[in-house]
């Protein structure tokens, strides 16, 4: 090895050049040097002939030995790497010293060497090397991170090839899509979106611009093909090689959001035709229209039973033939044939999805209408591609006018907000078509339907711009009382109803200046001081641009609103009779079927509580004074039972029944018993008191299972049934006057917290001998 490194000195090109050199003898001491030499040493004003090495190049303190076996030969060659030397300007440099011995000549020869540049190198290339290992730990650091944003990220995260590939999911995505993992990961993003080509091209558009896409509205499909729309935010992720981007997708269901627009812009275009539309033929087709584009329908139709919609049905509903008398289509849809034979179809009441409609007068929802039985349009809506259907009914209060029937190409669920807000709709239609009727009667010539209005049960009036009364119908003058010479001296602002004073005022001025309103409501003050309520339209007669008349048809609904609110009373005091009647919770499920309502309790605690020699007290007393104690002492301890929270069942003549843990499980229902227990005892002891009476009560305790519930809803009865129900009355029935007796089980659920006396065993009838304990108090 000493060979080589000495072939490895001797042999560079630059050998002459590469190093400086010192000679020494064998006391160490500089007998010759090369002319750059002291720039190398420690203290280079020491560099003399014939000063001792040591003095300017201190690291060969204590090496002397190495030395001297260098001249002795007995070692080639000694090497010192790496020792550095400062300077004053801060820079510094490192040497490597090759020490020779010369046996012949009894000498050393230092080579020293300037290795700074490849130090320098090397250090640069480990900081390098660390550096990239530091930033290696980073990336698998800030790579957990993300992976750990990505799981845990609320909104839906994709990311696919530039092709659509899917590559990566995370968790929120796979919920709201349906599909798991490996369902996803390497299929076409056409899987879940219905457009995929279309999204790409808009998200390599706003590559093209330097900026994300934000919000881009895109049908999606579930695994169970509902049809969802997402919002996504995408951006293009850039790569070396051109043309393998990749794509994120960050998306948000929208969906709901958008159904709420929706039917807001159905709502509100709704109103604007119903307040606008001239006439019934004018507006049903808008109607028909207006709610296929705005909640996204396809087809709608309209259904009744006469020419059109408005005209007068002769005869029963019931019997009558239903007829589409209109349709709307979007014209993404090929739906002749469907068209071609609902043209041609009638049904009958109960019959087909108007017919069914038309009968039960409430909304109905189809899935899909190509299984649903109607063989006449189930197999052309099938080839038209159409799927769920809903209709609802054109009803004002108990007259059914039509039936609205929609299409939709989607398979979609049932929409219980969609068909009650569309049951609202049909409502609106209604007055819209019964107004329209009466408009139009009253247009075409007062004098000709003046009998018509007379005999009217609405109240029917005309005035001129200023208020004054240009008409009035019978119903109108037999309703507020006043005669024809005072109504031809008073305005319409005489009989408003001050509360209404203001609004009343508002419309009709907005009528005088052209507005079309909807239905408006009112209260006059009749001859005698009564007030009326009144709902009804208004509308405005102009002859060359100008007001000259306002005519209103009004139904008074004074009655119906009082109605209301006497069932609204009625309903309060119902409820609040079945609540004392019944538990909160059993009160709320008998509102909602099934009506009979039972459940098993497996861990209930029952008290049975009777008043020693009652039915002798009774002897002595009347019936009236007794039923006053009994009040008193049972009213005592229902207050008790509503303090431990607990549930009296019922009470038969002077017994007292209540249970702990139902109808609302709850853990300490047997601590709860033995309270209430005491604490009758208690109140027992105060009523003797303060009526100067000598009662005792027995009390009886079991714990156990039981099937609680109402069986009878005629009579609204809550009970409890089971063997744990007859042994805690047996319990009570064997007890000692003035005593709690509680059974073993009770016993044991008990005894860490309260005082017990053992009482022995007791013959319980269908269950032997049973040892029973007597609660004595709290420890």
């Amino acid at each position: 090895m000493k060979d080589q490194a000495l072939d490895r000195i001797f042999n560079k090109p630059s050998f002459y050049l590469k190093f400086e050199r010192l000679e020494l003898d064998d006391n160490f001491c500089i007998i010759d040097t090369s002319e750059q030499v002291q720039r190398f040493a420690e203290y280079p004003n020491e560099v003399l002939r014939g000063k001792d090495i040591r003095l300017s190049f201190p690291e060969l303190i204590g090496l002397e030995d190495m030395l001297k076996a260098l001249l002795q030969g007995e070692q080639k060659l000694f090497e010192l790497q790496a020792i550095k030397r400062y300077f004053e300007h801060k820079l510094h440099l490192y040497i490597d010293i090759y020490i020779i011995g010369q046996q012949q000549e009894n000498k050393l020869i230092l080579l020293i060497e300037d290795v700074t540049d490849r130090l320098v190198l090397k250090q640069k290339l480990a900081q390098q090397t660390k550096k990239t290992n530091l930033l290696s730990s980073a990336l698998i650091s800030s790579r957990n991170y993300m992976e750990q944003v990505i799981t845990s990220m609320a909104d839906a995260l994709l990311v696919t090839s530039n092709l659509g590939k899917i590559k990566k999911v995370n968790r929120a995505a796979q919920e709201l899509f349906g599909f798991r993992e490996e369902e996803l990961i390497n299929q076409p993003i056409s899987l879940i979106i219905d457009d995929e080509q279309l999204l790409i091209k808009a998200i390599y558009q706003h590559s093209y611009l330097k900026r994300s896409s934000q919000n881009l509205e895109v049908v999606c499909r579930t695994k169970t093909r509902e049809k969802l729309l997402i919002a996504f935010s995408c951006s293009v992720i850039a790569k070396k090689t051109e043309g393998l981007e990749d794509i994120v997708y960050i998306g948000r269901d929208i969906t709901a959001w958008q159904r709420r627009e929706q039917r807001t812009s159905a709502q509100y275009a709704m109103t604007r035709i119903l307040s606008e539309s001239q006439s019934i033929k004018q507006g049903i087709p808008q109607i028909l229209q207006s709610i296929c584009q705005n909640l996204g329908w396809d087809l709608g139709e309209l259904w009744t039973p006469s020419q059109y919609i408005g005209t007068s049905v002769q005869g029963d509903s019931l019997n009558a033939v239903l007829r589409c008398v209109e349709i709307w289509s979007s014209r993404v849809i090929s739906a002749r044939e469907f068209k071609a034979i609902t043209w041609q179809a009638t049904y009958t009441p109960g019959v087909g999805l108007p017919g069914r409609i038309w009968i039960r007068r409430l909304p109905l929802w189809i899935k899909d209408i190509t299984v649903d039985g109607d063989k006449r349009r189930s197999l052309p809506a099938a080839e038209a591609g159409l799927h769920a259907a809903f209709g609802f009914p054109i009803l004002d209060d108990s007259e059914i006018l039509g039936v609205m029937v929609f299409f939709s190409r989607e398979l979609q669920p049932k929409d219980k907000d969609l068909l009650q807000m569309m049951g609202s709709i049909g409502s609106q239609i209604a007055q819209f078509i019964k107004r329209k009727q009466a408009e139009n009667a009253l247009v075409e010539s007062e004098e000709r339907y003046r009998d018509l209005f007379e005999n009217a049960n609405d109240l029917i009036q005309s005035v001129n711009p200023s208020g004054r009364f240009l008409y009035v119908n019978r119903a109108w003058r037999e309703t507020l009382g006043y005669s024809e010479a005072e109504i031809a001296n008073m305005s319409l602002f005489d009989i408003i109803h001050p509360e209404f004073k203001q609004h009343c005022l508002q419309r009709f001025y907005r009528v005088l200046s052209g507005e079309k309103l909807g239905e408006v409501k009112a209260a006059f003050v009749t001859k005698d001081g009564q007030t009326i309520f009144l709902e009804g339209n208004i509308n405005c007669k102009f002859v060359e641009g100008h007001p000259v008349a306002t005519r209103g048809i009004f139904r008074n609904v004074t009655q119906r609103l009082a109605a209301e609110e006497a069932l609204r009373h009625q309903q309060k005091e119902t409820e609040r009779l079945l609540l004392n009647i019944l538990p909160a919770v059993i009160s709320k499920e008998l509102k909602e079927p099934p009506a009979s309502i039972a459940e098993d309790f497996a861990d209930v605690t029952v008290l049975f509580a009777d008043i020693v020699g009652f039915t002798e007290i009774a002897t002595s007393m009347s019936a009236i004074q007794l039923l006053n104690l009994l009040n008193s002492i049972f009213s005592a301890f229902d207050r008790l039972t509503k303090q431990h929270g607990l549930e009296r069942i019922k009470t038969i003549n002077d017994a007292y029944m209540i249970v702990g843990g139902l109808p609302i499980r709850r853990p300490d229902h047997t601590q709860a018993i033995a309270l209430m227990a005491l604490d009758m005892q208690t109140a027992i002891a105060l009523f003797n008191t303060e009526n100067n009476q000598n009662f005792s009560i027995r009390i009886g305790i079991h714990s156990a299972s039981v099937v609680a519930g109402v069986i009878d809803v005629n009579k609204f009865t809550y009970d409890l049934w089971g063997d744990t129900v007859n042994i805690a009355s047996c319990i009570e029935s064997q007890g000692i006057a003035g005593k709690i007796q509680v059974t073993e089980d009770t016993y044991k659920c008990l005894c860490d917290e309260f005082l017990f006396e053992k009482r022995g065993e007791i013959e319980v009838k269908g269950k032997g001998k049973m040892t029973t304990y007597l609660l004595i108090g709290r420890k």
